[in-house]
């Protein structure tokens, strides 16, 4: 590694005990704190390459995973998860804000724990905070996409969601949003209309609310996550990829015309992240859904519309997916189609826990390619460093 990588990754204090004066406190140190992780500088594209390199496969594998968990506390194997670099971030649900002053507690306890971990870079701690019913927190953005649609000024007040979903989240110590939904409704009463979700049915209005509500977002330094590429907005109200299979034949000229048309104004306006949904596109892979697919992930996303950014998957554990094995195949299939973080939603750690293990593993036989995983890993790295 060239001197001037390795010193800026000491003094990152990536992934040595001992770092720059800006260190985390020593393991037992004291109880958890509500004060932020140091502050570091933005990883180069070869910095976070070198990271990589300095992982245990464990380690490198949890670079890859998103946990979750059940109730007001986070539980002690998810700590230890974290303490030992083997945890990307944490994903919450309404189960666990309930209470504020506790929801800031676990926040804190799960900070303090990766300042203890060998990987100091911050966790991805993210929630859906889409506005209108999909909410994980009390308050802002209080309008769901569907009534953000249909302001007077539709992208004044897509922005303005946008600034006070990142203040929300910024006051409980979140770094991520899982939002907003890119879906082009189809017709009334469709998945995305019925939960109102949709901004609408034009992909030009759904493609200038999101890039505002993104860039209102992001310049509060909370990334924006466009999801589901490349679109749900074909589904019918009873077609849930969390509940069982869905197939969308919606042609090839659809798709491109409608479905992926809002997801260049996103990329341009430099989104961090963009979530790939489940559903099978016979147009694009008859065979897989859309995120266990090369062909839409690597080909349609970052080959023709140029993303280069952070991929994530929905949740694993999503009935779609019950004819691919278990948490851990799924995970592994996953990231060998080409995602890069893999989100287990069911509010169990155990199952992130068995995806890190069986990404190990597939990492140390050779099933997945060491120079793809860690690329995916520096993606990742590069995003958590921005978000310090």
């Amino acid at each position: 590694m060239p001197s001037t990588a390795r010193r800026l990754l000491g003094c990152l204090g990536l992934l040595l005990a001992t770092s720059c004066s800006s260190a985390a406190p020593a393991p037992g140190s004291g109880g958890p704190s509500t004060s932020p992780p140091p502050a570091t500088t933005p990883l180069t594209a070869d910095a976070a390459a070198a990271l990589t390199t300095q992982l245990t496969p464990d380690q490198l594998a949890g670079q890859r995973v998103i946990y979750s968990y059940q109730g007001l506390t986070p539980p002690e194997p998810l700590l230890t998860a974290v303490r030992a670099g083997r945890a990307a971030g944490v994903i919450f649900f309404r189960g666990n804000t309930t209470d504020p002053d506790r929801f800031r507690q676990a926040v804190a306890q799960l900070r303090q724990a990766q300042q203890e971990s060998p990987v100091h870079l911050p966790l991805l701690l993210m929630t859906d905070q889409e506005g209108g019913l999909v909410r994980r927190l009390p308050g802002a953005p209080e309008l769901s996409q569907k009534a953000v649609g249909l302001q007077p000024n539709p992208v004044t007040a897509a922005a303005d969601a946008g600034a006070r979903a990142a203040a929300n989240l910024s006051s409980y110590g979140l770094n991520v949003n899982l939002a907003p939904v890119l879906d082009v409704s189809h017709q009334n009463g469709d998945f995305t209309d019925r939960t109102q979700r949709s901004y609408g049915r034009d992909p030009a209005a759904v493609a200038r609310l999101g890039r505002a509500f993104i860039t209102a977002q992001q310049q509060h330094q909370v990334a924006a996550t466009a999801k589901h590429f490349p679109g749900l907005g074909t589904a019918a109200g009873d077609a849930n990829t969390d509940t069982g299979p869905v197939t969308l034949p919606a042609p090839l000229s659809r798709l491109g015309r409608v479905d992926e048309a809002p997801y260049p104004a996103a990329i341009k306006a430099g989104v961090d992240l963009v979530m790939v949904s489940w559903a099978v596109y016979p147009a694009l892979d008859p065979a897989r859904p859309a995120g266990l697919s090369a062909t839409v992930v690597q080909g349609e996303l970052r080959g023709r519309l140029g993303f280069t950014g952070v991929t994530v998957t929905d949740a694993l554990e999503a009935g779609a997916l019950s004819g691919f094995g278990d948490v851990g195949a799924r995970a592994v299939a996953a990231a060998g189609a080409g995602m890069d973080l893999l989100l287990c939603s069911a509010q169990d750690a155990n199952q992130g826990a068995d995806a890190t293990a069986a990404l190990s593993d597939a990492l140390a036989t050779g099933r997945l390619n060491r120079a793809e995983f860690s690329a995916a890993a520096a993606r990742i790295a590069a995003l958590r460093a921005r978000l310090a």
